[in-house]
């Protein structure tokens, strides 16, 4: 009868081809798996109370996504000490990969100190073309 042989077999693509093609694919899955679009909005008691930010380490973007222009932004629930230092920072939603490099620049931040620890929902966007 038929015999068929697997898709591969028949298609021949160089090895920069393949390997661009399975990093679209990885990006467009993560896209489509873990990201969904979020406004910015900085709601909190430590927003309304005033709390500053004295220093903000940028996140690192991973070269992989920004060269395939995949970027979006990351939500993130912040617990803030007393003393201004962040001791907390649970990721809400986002891209996983970008999520995590935004958790650790976060993590790194520094607020002038208050009566007490307070909390902020925070957006951390990252985008391919900046």
């Amino acid at each position: 009868m038929f015999q068929t042989a697997p898709i591969s077999a028949n298609l021949r693509l160089p090895a920069a081809l393949r390997q661009l093609a399975a990093s679209v694919l990885i990006g467009i899955s993560l896209i489509s798996l873990a990201s969904f679009p979020l406004r910015a909005q900085n709601s909190s008691k430590a927003a309304k109370a005033g709390r500053k930010l004295v220093r903000k380490v940028e996140p690192v973007y991973p070269q992989d996504l920004k060269r395939l222009n995949i970027g979006g932004t990351v939500k993130l629930d912040v617990q803030i000490s007393a003393r201004g230092s962040v001791e907390k920072v649970e990721i809400v939603g986002g891209n996983p990969i970008l999520a995590d490099s935004a958790a650790r620049a976060v993590k790194q931040w520094q607020y002038e100190p208050a009566d007490g620890s307070s909390s902020i929902l925070l957006n951390v966007e990252f985008n391919p073309r900046r």
